[in-house]
C-alpha cells in the first residue's frame, strides 16, 4: 500500500501544474437556460432520502434533443455548493448512483456536503456537487410508471421459477401487459428515454451551470452513462471517475444474460462465508449445505407466504442485496437463520418494504432505458431457451429473476436504437473496479480502459462491493487514489493491465 500511495502522490505532483487551474466558465451565449436555486426540504417528498442543507432547482430540457424548440421536460436537480475560496474552486461534479438505469439521485450531494463520503473535506469543499433525477425518474417530470401490479399486485407475486409451461406463459403475459401499459401511458415519450438522451441532458446541465467542462462521478450503470457522455463530448470532460463498470459492448440482452453466471458466483461466495461461520449461524459447514438451507426457506414460502406478502419472489429480492454489498451479510444471515431454523419471520418482515412509487418508477425506467438502448429478441423462444439453459446449468439464484425483470423488452412498444460507440482518446478518466463484482464484472472495466486509452484502471483485488470507492466500501487505499485524482488530477502512472491495485478489506465478522 505504501508503494501505491507513493506512486499516486508522484503522479499527482507531475500532473498538478497542468490540471489544477480553475475551470473555465461557459460563455453566456452558449448557455441555453439557467437554474434558479432555493433551499431544499429536509427530506425528498417524492422518493425519500435526505436533502437537508442542499439547494433544489429545475432545468427544462427538450424531450427530443433533435427538436430543441419543441416540447420540454423538467429535470430535478440539487446542489451542495463549494465552501473553499473562489481561487480554489474546481467547478461542478455531476453524480449518478447507477445501480440500474433511471435511478434517482437528488440525495447524493449530502454525502459530500456533510463530509461522510470518504473524500477528504478539503477536496470536497472545492467543488459544487450536483445531484439529479434523470429524465423520467424521481422528481423529474414526466414521471414514468406503468401497470403497478407487475411490480406489486398487493400480495406475494407468482414464483419466479416457472415449474410448468403454463406458469411461464402467465409470467410472459404479465410482461406483455406491463409493456403495453407503458405505451398507453406514455406514448411517444418512450422514444426519448435512452442513455444517449440522458447524456445530452448532462451537457445541458453543464451549460446551464455556466461551465465549459464538468467532472463526473458515476457508479454501476452510471459508468455507462458517463462513458457515453465522454464519447459524445470528450472535450467537455475535465475529470471522470467511473466506479464498478457496466459496459454492454454486446448489447443489453447478452450483458444481462451473462450476469446469471456472475451472480451465481457471488451467491456462492456469500454461502461460503455463512458456512465458515457455522458456529454463529448453524446453517451448515459447507457452501452446499448452506445453499440447501436457503432454498428450504424459499420452498416454505411457496406454500405459505409470510403475511400473504412475502413469497419466493420477495425472498429472492431480499437476498439479492447480499450479492452487491457485504455490509448486508450479518443482518440478512441472522434473518435467514431465524426463518429456516426457527420459523421466525421477524427478520424477513423487517427487510420487506411494500413497493411504492420509487419501486414502480425504477422498474418502468429500467425497461424504458434498456429496451430502447439496444435491440432485444422479440421471439420468446430464444428467451425460454437461454434462461432455461442457464437455470439447468446451475445458475439458480437469479436467472429467472433476471428473465422477468427484463422480459418487458421482448414486447416493448417503441423500437430499439443502436448503442452509442463508446471510447475516445485524450479523455481524463479514472476507472475503479472490484475484482469479483457480480453485476458489473472486471471484464467490463478492462474493456472500458481499452476504449479510453488515456484512462487509468484501479482494481480492488478480491473486491466484491458495488461502489468500490468512498463511503460504502470504506477502502482507505482506494479512497486515497480517488481523493488525489479529484484534488488535482493526479493518477497512477500507466502500466500493463491494471495501472494500480488495492487490496479489499476483510469480510465482515459474524454477528449472532
Amino acid at each position: 500500500m505504501r508503494k501505491l500511495l507513493a506512486i499516486t502522490a508522484a503522479a499527482a505532483t507531475a500532473l498538478a501544474g497542468a490540471v489544477t487551474a480553475a475551470p473555465a466558465k461557459a460563455s453566456p451565449e452558449r448557455v441555453a437556460s439557467t437554474v434558479s436555486w432555493s433551499p431544499c426540504p429536509d427530506e425528498d417528498p417524492v422518493v425519500g432520502g435526505l436533502l437537508k442543507g442542499l439547494e433544489c432547482g429545475t432545468l427544462a430540457v427538450p424531450l427530443d434533443h433533435d427538436k430543441p424548440r419543441g416540447r420540454t421536460i423538467d429535470l430535478a436537480l440539487t446542489r451542495a455548493r463549494h465552501t473553499a475560496p473562489e481561487d480554489r474552486y474546481q467547478g461542478i461534479v455531476l453524480l449518478n448512483r447507477g445501480q440500474w438505469p433511471g435511478q434517482f439521485g437528488r440525495d447524493l450531494p449530502t454525502r459530500f456536503a456533510k463530509g461522510t463520503s470518504g473524500l477528504s473535506p478539503a477536496v470536497g469543499a472545492t467543488y459544487d456537487w450536483i445531484g439529479f433525477d434523470p429524465r423520467g425518474t424521481g422528481a423529474s417530470q414526466p414521471r414514468i410508471t406503468c401497470a403497478p401490479e407487475y411490480v406489486w399486485p398487493g400480495k406475494a407475486r407468482a414464483d419466479l421459477v416457472p415449474r410448468t409451461h403454463a406458469e411461464e406463459r402467465a409470467w410472459r403475459t404479465r410482461a406483455r401487459v406491463f409493456a403495453d401499459s407503458c405505451g398507453r401511458a406514455h406514448g411517444d415519450t418512450l422514444n426519448f428515454l435512452s442513455t444517449k438522451d440522458t447524456a445530452r441532458d448532462l451537457d445541458l446541465i453543464r451549460a446551464a451551470l455556466g461551465q465549459e467542462q464538468l467532472t463526473y462521478f458515476g457508479w454501476d450503470y452510471g459508468t455507462y452513462l458517463g462513458s457515453v457522455y465522454a464519447s459524445m463530448y470528450p472535450h467537455r470532460v475535465r475529470r471522470m471517475v467511473l466506479d464498478t463498470v457496466m459496459l454492454p459492448a454486446k448489447g443489453w440482452y447478452k450483458n444481462v444474460l451473462a450476469q446469471n453466471a456472475t451472480f451465481e458466483k457471488s451467491a456462492e461466495n456469500y454461502f461460503s462465508w455463512i458456512a465458515r461461520n457455522d458456529a454463529t449461524y448453524h446453517l451448515g459447514t459447507t457452501r452446499a449445505a448452506v445453499e440447501a438451507k436457503y432454498y428450504q426457506g424459499m420452498q416454505r414460502l411457496r406454500t405459505a407466504p409470510v403475511d400473504g406478502k412475502i413469497g419466493p419472489a420477495e425472498y429472492t429480492e431480499m437476498f439479492l442485496v447480499d450479492l452487491y454489498r457485504r455490509s448486508a451479510w450479518t443482518g440478512h444471515t441472522k434473518a435467514l437463520a431465524d426463518w429456516v431454523l426457527r420459523g421466525d419471520a421477524t427478520g424477513l418482515k423487517a427487510a420487506f418494504n411494500e413497493p411504492g412509487y420509487p419501486t414502480q418508477n425504477k422498474q418502468a425506467m429500467y425497461n424504458a432505458v434498456q429496451c430502447t438502448d439496444s435491440p432485444w429478441p422479440r421471439d420468446w423462444q430464444r428467451w425460454h431457451r437461454d434462461y432455461t439453459r442457464d437455470y439447468r446449468s446451475g445458475n439458480t439464484f437469479l436467472t429467472w429473476f433476471n428473465a422477468w425483470y427484463n422480459a418487458p423488452c421482448a414486447f416493448w412498444p417503441v423500437p430499439a436504437g443502436t448503442p452509442h460507440k463508446v471510447g475516445a482518446k485524450g479523455v481524463n478518466v479514472l476507472v475503479v473496479q472490484g475484482e469479483h463484482v457480480a453485476g458489473s464484472p472486471l471484464a467490463g472495466a478492462r474493456d472500458l480502459h481499452r476504449r479510453f486509452p488515456d484512462s487509468r484502471l484501479l482494481v480492488e483485488q478480491n473486491g466484491y462491493e458495488h461502489e468500490t470507492s468512498l463511503s460504502r466500501n470504506a477502502n482507505a487505499c482506494v479512497n486515497t487514489v480517488v481523493d488525489a485524482y479529484l484534488k488535482d488530477g493526479g493518477r497512477p502512472p500507466a502500466a500493463r493491465g491494471a495501472d494500480a491495485t488495492c487490496q479489499a478489506g476483510p469480510q465482515p465478522d459474524p454477528v449472532p
